[in-house]
């Protein structure tokens, strides 16, 4: 199954629809515009096997360079709209991309870009003058390329703990565009979609992401719709599953947060009677906030554990999460490692490195040295989670190995804090990270987005810090307990639900840097 069969056999059937405006593209209208795509990338020099990016918006176009990239053999690489101009401009360089395909409305970096990548060629949705994307693409031909193949898609890492990293995919073993991939067989087997075409999927997340990216390709290829959302909003997603009946969704942690502070009548006003699926990654989710999802949504709620890297995956759905609360699952693909600092395994209930073992791994692009630190001994591969197995193979997330705060010498994973406060009804969103602290090493650090910042006005937050305070001792040990509680109006988090943790520890260690000479002048 391919988008190239349904646009032979349905071709008027929608392919995506926006779920905001209505605007939609059949799947006749995708098949003609992607292989114009494919021929407008070989009259740019693009061959199979070369690289080139896409700094977009949700729109349906998106899905043109996506299936396009899937015929002519190229490597795509999305691009996150929410980082700076020279950091888009370092994916390009070290991506080696040939093509940055992007829309009008990121016109104030292309500037940067231009300069930072001068012989880079651009293609601009919106634009009109010369590098229009539309007029380029109208030029081209609406039958298939002569060298049709299967493209790849090279994912970027968010750079939460440094740079952005390459996730440079294993060429498939069969070539051929129309060929079935891996996420088909997960979708239909583990997740149990539909494989008759009748699939009505929602996608609340940017495009640019691994997992949007991947399970709505896997959508179309198995002939369903796609109701893109152009961007999350709580109400708004509720709206489009009644709008369009949806089947089948995708959410991060913080779409069901936000969704479950709506008020009741909000939540109550929509018929979501279609609603089949509803899966969810990309972070762990606290148990009160999924206990209350499939508590509202009923036993629908599917979960899964996995990385762009595409190492391995588990997978638990509604009923088996309920008989063990804060599991990821079984693996479904791949097998489940968890090892100790040697490198030694560790029985069920023990905490260490996660790793999977699967016959196609991987590497980092230009990161040889990266690569080489994810991998074990026996040729196993980690994304950098901790977590355990329990005695019947379920698995169970502790946090990211790079979120670890060591205050006073203990470890302490962040991630446990956070998932209790944002389950506080006053609290929307929350980051736990390790501060510089002369004499503990760390300490530990809540930054909290409350639901209403008209609550920490006039005493500066001490009346909600000490109601936090009290939420969480009898729930956390001491030594876990936030020495320091910090109100802003929003978080730096990705809209994969990926905090940017970086930003927020580079921020107070500026100002413990900033603050030091101060203190020793004054001791």
């Amino acid at each position: 199954m391919h988008p190239i069969e349904h646009a032979r056999t349905r071709p008027d059937h929608p392919a995506v629809i926006m779920a905001g405006s209505g605007e939609t593209m059949t799947f006749g209208e995708m098949d003609r515009a992607a292989n114009r795509f494919a021929h407008l990338l070989r009259s740019r020099g693009l061959g199979a096997g070369d690289a080139f990016a896409v700094l977009l918006e949700n729109r349906p176009e998106f899905y043109t360079v996506i299936w396009g990239s899937q015929r002519a053999g190229t490597i795509l690489i999305p691009v996150s709209t929410r980082l700076t101009a020279p950091e888009i401009a370092y994916i390009l360089s070290d991506g080696e991309a040939k093509l940055l395909v992007t829309s009008t409305r990121y016109t104030d970096v292309l500037g940067t870009i231009r300069d930072r990548c001068p012989d880079l060629d651009v293609l601009v949705m919106d634009e009109g003058g010369e590098a229009d994307f539309a007029a380029a693409l109208s030029a081209q031909p609406a039958e298939p390329i002569a060298d049709q193949s299967a493209g790849l898609t090279m994912l970027y890492s968010s750079g939460t703990t440094g740079r952005p990293k390459g996730v440079r995919p294993r060429p498939p073993e069969d070539p051929s565009p129309t060929a079935p991939v891996a996420l088909m067989g997960l979708a239909v087997m583990g997740a149990g979609m539909p494989a008759d075409g009748s699939m009505v999927y929602l996608s609340p997340a940017p495009l640019y992401h691994a997992a949007p990216i991947g399970w709505s390709s896997a959508v179309h290829r198995l002939g369903g719709t796609v109701v893109l959302m152009e961007k999350f909003e709580p109400e708004a997603a509720l709206a489009a599953i009644e709008r369009y009946g949806v089947t089948d969704s995708q959410w991060v942690p913080t779409h069901f947060v936000r969704m479950l502070k709506l008020d009741d009548a909000v939540r109550s006003r929509y018929d979501l009677s279609t609603h089949a699926r509803a899966i969810h990654a990309a972070a762990p989710c606290p148990v009160p906030i999924k206990r209350a999802m499939i508590e509202w949504w009923g036993p629908i709620v599917i979960e899964y554990y996995a990385g762009s890297e595409g190492i391995g995956m588990t997978l638990v759905k509604s009923a088996e999460w309920l008989e063990r609360p804060g599991t990821v699952g079984k693996a479904i693909f791949g097998t489940l490692h968890v090892c100790g600092p040697d490198g030694e395994e560790l029985p069920a209930g023990k905490d260490g490195l996660i790793y999977f073992e699967n016959a196609v791994l991987p590497t980092y692009h230009n990161d040889p040295a990266k690569t080489a630190e994810a991998m074990h001994p026996s040729g196993w591969m980690t994304i950098g989670d901790i977590g355990h197995v329990d005695a019947d193979g379920y698995l169970f997330l502790t946090d990211r190995k790079s979120h670890m705060i060591i205050s006073g010498g203990v470890n302490i994973y962040p991630q446990e804090i956070e998932n209790l406060l944002v389950s506080h009804e006053k609290v929307m969103d929350a980051a736990v990270i390790g501060a510089p602290h002369g004499d503990l090493g760390e300490q530990v650090v809540a930054v909290v987005q409350p639901a209403d910042m008209a609550e920490v006005e006039g005493d500066g937050g001490e009346a909600l810090e000490q109601e936090l305070r009290d939420y969480l001792a009898p729930q956390l040990a001491r030594i876990k307990m936030p020495r320091r509680f910090d109100f802003r109006p929003e978080l730096p988090r990705e809209a994969n639900g990926k905090l940017y943790k970086r930003e927020l520890r580079d921020e107070y260690a500026a100002k413990a840097e900033a603050e030091a000479p101060e203190a020793s002048s004054t001791a």
